[in-house]
């Protein structure tokens, strides 16, 4: 069994990124700049948010963090949006989910512009990555690609099922497995609450992505031996026997799993680093589209 090392490879790309920052700042050039808004102050939320900052500081991005109550108004927000949309020193900035109930997340989310959605969750991103078009590809699907990509996991004529059909994760995951080239070509069932037999489906499938945010969901007999599981899901679990009182667990009983497949990914330390690393690359490439859009203007 080879565990797929998320902290290593995110670190990887990160040194790969701070090399292209560095021969940016060498040329004169403007460095990306990556911007967060969060509102209110879930304890989750702050914590990614300030790891996206200190990722931000390691590879020499420019990075502002706007924070607003969790009693802001709709109106505020799009506003604060709208801000960051006109504002050409920033190339890319997310909005940190959840949002307080008072808020329209659907309606916050199409206020971001498409060309500043590092994030990847705006609907003109989603269709053009669901054609193949060059677009952000939401952070945690870019990451595992990435993951299949560097570890040379094979995935042509491969049996993928995807469990959870989120817009962040399972829903593009489905698309960009059975996408043409590699990591792709793979054939693909998207599963979810709904789904019947469901061991009938993941006993049969050589690469398994979960993200359902079910700690230990998938049990080792649901898994064929030397299968592929990339597991998504982190959830807080309470466990008095831990300082902090709770234990981080993922979607799948990794224990039992892990005896059986070929690759896997623990919990913390193999999606969640990934994200961050591809948050960064996907500033990048804004950053390179703002300069070519503005080279182009000038001639």
């Amino acid at each position: 069994m080879t565990l797929l090392d998320g902290k290593k490879l995110s670190n990887e790309i990160q040194d790969e990124i701070a090399l292209e920052v560095q021969k940016m700042k060498e040329r004169g050039e403007k460095v990306p700049h990556l911007a967060a808004i969060i509102v209110g102050s879930d304890g989750a939320s702050l914590t990614y948010v300030n790891s996206k900052v200190q990722a931000c500081k390691r590879v020499g991005f420019e990075s502002s963090e706007f924070r607003m109550s969790s009693n802001t108004s709709e109106l505020e927000l799009l506003a604060k949006i709208e801000e960051l949309n006109n504002n050409d020193d920033i190339d890319g900035f997310i909005v940190q989910l959840p949002l307080p109930p008072q808020i329209n997340t659907q309606k916050v989310l199409l206020a971001v512009s498409p060309d500043k959605d590092v994030d990847g969750f705006h609907p003109t991103n989603f269709g053009k990555m669901s054609l193949d078009m060059t677009s952000f590809i939401p952070a945690t699907p870019f990451g595992i690609l990435e993951m299949l990509e560097r570890y040379d996991i094979p995935t042509k004529g491969k049996h993928t099922c995807v469990i959870g059909r989120s817009y962040i994760v399972g829903r593009p995951m489905s698309i960009l497995m059975g996408r043409e080239g590699f990591p792709g070509n793979s054939t693909v069932t998207l599963t979810h609450e709904f789904t019947k037999n469901i061991t009938q489906i993941t006993s049969q499938a050589d690469i398994i992505i979960i993200a359902v945010g079910i700690p230990n969901f998938l049990k080792a007999e649901m898994v064929k031996d030397d299968a592929v599981v990339i597991d998504v899901g982190i959830t807080r679990v309470p466990d008095e026997s831990k300082p902090k009182g709770y234990r981080i667990s993922g979607d799948v009983d990794f224990e039992n799993v892990s005896k059986k497949v070929s690759y896997i990914t623990p919990v913390p330390g193999g999606v969640g680093p990934m994200t961050i690393a591809m948050l960064l690359k996907n500033t990048l490439l804004a950053r390179d589209t703002h300069r070519s859009r503005k080279m182009e203007l000038k001639n």
